[in-house]
């Protein structure tokens, strides 16, 4: 509970300081502002659904109740359709990234607001859509075949975009060093730290992710078996590390803008003047 209201207050501001300033209404920025909401969704479905677990083993909740059942339901789709959609917008960001370094020049022709608003557009309604369907024939091994394999093809397409794009930022630095008559010390440690910084992007996305989408290939591989019930039973372990994963989209991805912390400031003032 508490992890998922940091998850909330992070998000929110996120969201209002993005909405606040029109500055930030660019295509890069509605990605983030939509992670963020969709963050947001995860972080407060997946703690809505843990609290009706807790009422339900204390027995202030019945199973059976037509209420009970629509409301679980309702969370579920929401759940799920908000990591889908929380997933599809770390992709898009990373494309976004891609095509502002190798296609510097043509960027604001290629990435235009009405494009990013119809992309954007598109993943709500897939992930509503999918998410749907998902829920309704969850005891189908196709389904959630179909949800790893989308995991597993998101961490290799931002694994692959990712790590051409610190190549070409070592050589860019590279090309710099040569003019400058310093051919080593340079990209040595510029690589380097970038080469870290990509190691802790894709490590947190792969291991606050990578825990549930195991939840979900042992179902299909060992339903029965008992080392697969031993991981069935800390599953609310992996709820809570897509809840942290929520936590640290935003310093990734949005708090390291300084015009973004700048309006964020704003936005607290006006909050706690």
């Amino acid at each position: 509970l508490v992890l998922g209201l940091v998850s909330l207050v992070e998000n929110v501001l996120v969201v209002a300081a993005i909405v606040k300033n029109r500055n930030l209404h660019s295509p890069m920025y509605c990605f983030i502002c939509c992670l963020a909401l969709s963050d947001l969704l995860v972080s407060c479905s997946i703690v809505l659904e843990m609290a009706i677990i807790l009422l339900l083993e204390a027995g202030t909740l019945v199973t059976a109740a037509t209420v009970v059942q629509q409301l679980d339901n309702v969370i579920d789709v929401l759940t799920c359709s908000s990591m889908v959609s929380s997933l599809c917008f770390l992709g898009a960001i990373a494309v976004d990234r891609y095509i502002s370094i190798f296609y510097t020049l043509r960027y604001h022709s290629i990435v235009t607001l009405s494009r990013s608003q119809r992309a954007i557009t598109a993943i709500w309604v897939a992930s509503v859509l999918s998410s749907t369907l998902f829920i309704t024939y969850y005891n189908h091994t196709a389904v959630l075949l179909c949800l790893v394999a989308f995991f597993l093809a998101l961490l290799v397409l931002m694994a692959v975009l990712y790590v051409h794009m610190l190549t070409r930022a070592c050589q860019h630095a590279q090309g710099i060093a040569q003019l400058h008559k310093r051919q080593h010390p340079v990209p040595r440690g510029f690589c380097l730290k970038g080469a870290v910084t990509l190691t802790i992007l894709l490590g947190i996305f792969f291991l606050c992710w990578g825990p549930f989408f195991l939840h979900l290939t042992l179902v299909i591989l060992c339903p029965q078996h008992p080392v697969c019930s031993c991981v069935f039973q800390n599953f609310n372990l992996s709820l809570v590390l897509i809840i942290c994963n929520s936590i640290v989209d935003p310093l990734i991805y949005a708090f390291r803008s300084p015009e973004l912390r700048t309006t964020l400031r704003e936005v607290l003032q006006c909050c706690f003047p």
